[in-house]
């Protein structure tokens, strides 16, 4: 006896051009679903990593002190606030502190840059405190400075691309006319980093006039310390703002959240697609079955099994395409990651589209899902038909 998964299936051979087409367009959904939903969670991760990777999660600015050097830009380089670098041995002293890092950042026109002129900034920085703070920052050429007052400089990936210099070239830094030896590129990180030139802070506060001055404080926390109450002792330092990154990072974690929707509608639409061709196909394939139907249920078959003939036929399209578009997803990938980061002004480093195992059955479980739902009218449809009205049919 053959069973009703045989017949089923050798009904949708039938029409093979038909069938292909359609478990493609569901394939194409579920490739959109599954992708949609691996973004969601590899663009968070990779956020989240990405600022976590800035090495410090408080920031002490002198108040009213651009703590971005993006703000600074815009600023035209004014704006600058100093704070006295005493403050340093009296944060170092809180328990809550695992370590800290000093930073002062100047900035200088440079009548070289672009069309009209414009601003370059350079940090000053730690020797020793800011590559452990910053870890994560790797070296295309060279490496840090030599002293602490070395008279050289560290440029990020962009910085370094933009004046076109390589290690061991000089850079003169306008308006001071002193040149310094450029002894590390960085890689791409894709943080702000990329476009900053690094100097030891010694080296800037000699340079720039600035002897016990800073412009910013880099504070890492322990890690089972409780950094709401510890912003709220640094609150009660004179002269001085706090920048907390926890919550800088929870307000864009939550920003990112909200756009979550227009992703989950974007993946409805793509459901609701493949549900319109799913039930287009089957409708099809009942009106062209008619007669046929019609002389099943006249040697007895019941209304039941002409149902879940033809919502089986629909449970398998989905099934194949569901498989085939959960392995697009896999195959596709890296394709769509280029095309992701092509299309997004900022895309942070990392994976932007994670597949597990748990997303794949999420996505093999919708499909079907849209299986179930998008058969149901169909086959209602096809176990309406009468014997009777099919007969007749044939005969015009």
């Amino acid at each position: 006896m053959i069973s009703i998964y045989k017949v089923s299936f050798k009904n949708l051979l039938r029409k093979r051009t038909r069938t292909i087409l359609t478990i493609f367009g569901i394939a194409l959904s579920a490739w959109v679903l599954a992708s949609l939903l691996g973004f969601n969670k590899g663009y968070e991760a990779s956020l989240s990593r990405d600022i976590d990777n800035m090495g410090f999660q408080v920031l002490l600015t002198a108040k009213g002190c651009p703590y971005e050097a993006a703000t600074l830009m815009l600023k035209g380089g004014t704006g600058l606030r100093y704070m006295r670098e005493d403050v340093v041995q009296q944060v170092t002293g809180e328990p809550e502190v695992e370590r800290v890092t000093p930073m002062l950042m100047q900035v200088v026109f440079d009548p070289n840059k672009g069309e009209s002129g414009g601003i370059s900034a350079y940090l000053g920085v730690d020797p020793v405190t800011f590559p452990k703070m910053k870890s994560f920052l790797e070296f295309r050429q060279g490496g840090w400075f030599t002293d602490p007052d070395a008279m050289e400089v560290v440029m990020g990936y962009e910085a370094a691309e933009l004046e076109q210099r390589e290690a061991g070239d000089m850079l003169l830094i306008p308006e001071k006319e002193v040149e310094l030896k450029v002894v590390g590129i960085l890689k791409r990180s894709g943080t702000q980093d990329d476009g900053t030139i690094f100097m030891p802070v010694r080296t800037v506060q000699t340079l720039f006039n600035k002897p016990g001055e800073l412009t910013g404080l880099g504070i890492k926390v322990k890690q089972d310390a409780d950094i709401v109450a510890f912003e709220e002792k640094l609150y009660g330092l004179p002269d001085v703002q706090v920048v907390s990154l926890a919550q800088v990072k929870q307000t864009i974690m939550n920003l990112v959240s909200t756009a979550r929707i227009m992703v989950f509608s974007i993946a409805i639409i793509a459901v609701l697609i493949a549900m319109v061709g799913v039930i287009n196909t089957i409708l099809m394939s009942v009106f062209e079955r008619f007669q046929e139907i019609g002389i099943l249920k006249s040697i007895g078959a019941m209304p039941w099994d002409i149902f879940k003939l033809i919502w089986i036929e629909t449970v398998i399209l989905c099934f194949m395409g569901g498989v085939v578009g959960t392995a697009m997803a896999f195959g596709l990938s890296k394709i769509t990651e280029v095309l992701i980061r092509n299309l997004l002004p900022y895309a942070p480093t990392g994976s932007l589209i994670q597949l597990d195992a748990r997303l794949v059955i999420m996505t093999m479980i919708s499909v079907l899902l849209i299986g179930v739902v998008s058969g149901m009218y169909p086959a209602w449809k096809a176990a309406r038909i009468r014997p009777l009205e099919s007969i007749r049919s044939e005969g015009n």
